[in-house]
């Protein structure tokens, strides 16, 4: 049984953690292949975690783009050379 609580914590800790490496501005993140990697790790474990999250929960927030986070976390893993940080 999958539960939803975990992982809405673990995603709640994954934006914790990129709000707090963003917080230095664009051209901090632009310039520091250290904080694009922590950023990055962070969206492909916040996605995964999206994923194991139940269809009931996710029912229950239509807003959320569910598919478009899932399709992010492909992009990430799959065309790693194809992201544009301008838009992280």
């Amino acid at each position: 049984m999958r539960d939803d609580a975990v992982y809405l914590r673990h995603i709640m800790e994954c934006i914790r953690r990129i709000e707090e490496n963003v917080a230095g501005g664009r051209e901090a993140f632009m310039s520091s292949h250290t904080l694009q990697d922590a950023v990055l790790r962070n969206r492909q474990t916040m996605s995964e975690s999206t994923q194991r999250l139940s269809e009931a929960l996710k029912a229950m927030h239509p807003p959320v783009e569910w598919e478009r986070i899932v399709a992010f976390r492909n992009m990430l893993v799959h065309d790693y050379l194809g992201i544009d940080l301008e838009s992280i």
